[in-house]
């Protein structure tokens, strides 16, 4: 008499014989399994890279600093070091009462000469050249300490400037007259961003400078900006009010204040700047329309 496992094999070679009688494959029924595998899998996956894009948006050390510039259908782009050079030497020019063209031959001299940085050592101008403009105390520009203060510099090579019609002059061919370099066209390469930052610096063109940067790592000083501007420009009734200097301006003064600030929001962490109903900020890197003070302009240093 079959016993119960008997019967049981017996039963299973017949269900097996069926299938095989009616043309049937016996697959193992996993298929169901794998597609809910895959599925997780995907999930997985899109999780980890919706993930990683957020944390790359949120990293800020992905951020490209830099400053840009737009005059017409062109623009430019330096660092936010090479703007805040670039920002001195118009102020530089402004206070000396000199006009664009001049702020606009001394940014490209600079360029040149060291890429708009207060460099401690020679660069080809000499082995005793030193600062923004590469000056050599031994050919008479001052002492070495002088030539690295970048306000002297420019006031410096503004005062040679001068001595002589630059007006009806290439630009290169009136750096040229102040420098005496070895390269006499050099210069004329960089007569393109040399007005694209000079324009609104002096104030000549409105909101036309804008600067991408990182969330500010420690907190500004309104008491710094002010010595800064100061010294800059010649302005001395800004006023400290909290975390913010509010400078009295109007027009052109206060364009060529407020983008001023700008340039130089990333070396003195500033949060925005407000002006005649546009306000600066980082979180957006635009001049976007806001509520303004009349007569102002509103520079509002990072907070802890």
């Amino acid at each position: 008499m079959p016993t119960d496992a008997h019967q049981k094999v017996m039963s299973l070679g017949s269900h097996t014989g069926d299938a095989h009688r009616h043309g049937r494959h016996v697959r193992p029924r996993t298929w169901g399994r794998t597609l809910l595998a895959l599925l997780i899998a995907c999930g997985l996956i899109g999780g980890g890279l919706y993930a990683a894009m957020n944390f790359i948006g949120l990293d800020q050390n992905m951020v490209r600093e830099k400053c840009m510039a737009v005059v017409g259908s062109e623009s430019y782009t330096l660092s936010p070091e090479q703007a805040s050079n670039a920002a001195l030497i118009s102020a530089v020019a402004t206070k000396r009462g000199l006009p664009e063209r001049a702020a606009a031959i001394g940014i490209a001299t600079s360029m040149q000469e060291s890429k708009l940085t207060n460099i401690d050592y020679g660069d080809g101008a000499g082995p005793d050249s030193r600062g923004l403009f590469q000056q050599r105390p031994s050919m008479g520009w001052g002492t070495e300490a002088q030539v690295m203060d970048p306000a002297y510099a420019a006031g410096r090579f503004f005062q040679e400037l001068e001595t002589f019609d630059y007006s009806a002059m290439a630009l290169t061919e009136a750096a040229q007259k102040v420098q005496r370099s070895a390269y006499p066209m050099a210069y004329a390469k960089h007569e393109g961003m040399a007005k694209a930052f000079s324009a609104p610096l002096t104030g000549n063109a409105v909101s036309a400078l804008n600067c991408t940067l990182r969330a500010a790592d420690s907190a500004g000083s309104p008491a710094k900006v002010e010595a800064a501007l100061r010294e800059a420009t010649g302005i001395t009734n800004a006023v400290v009010d909290g975390p913010r200097l509010k400078v009295p301006a109007k027009g052109k003064q206060g364009w060529a204040v407020a983008q001023w600030a700008v340039a130089n929001a990333g070396v003195m962490n500033t949060e925005s700047v407000s002006y005649a109903g546009l306000v600066w900020n980082r979180a957006q890197g635009a001049w976007v329309s806001a509520a303004t003070t009349d007569g102002y302009v509103i520079i509002q240093s990072a907070t802890p």
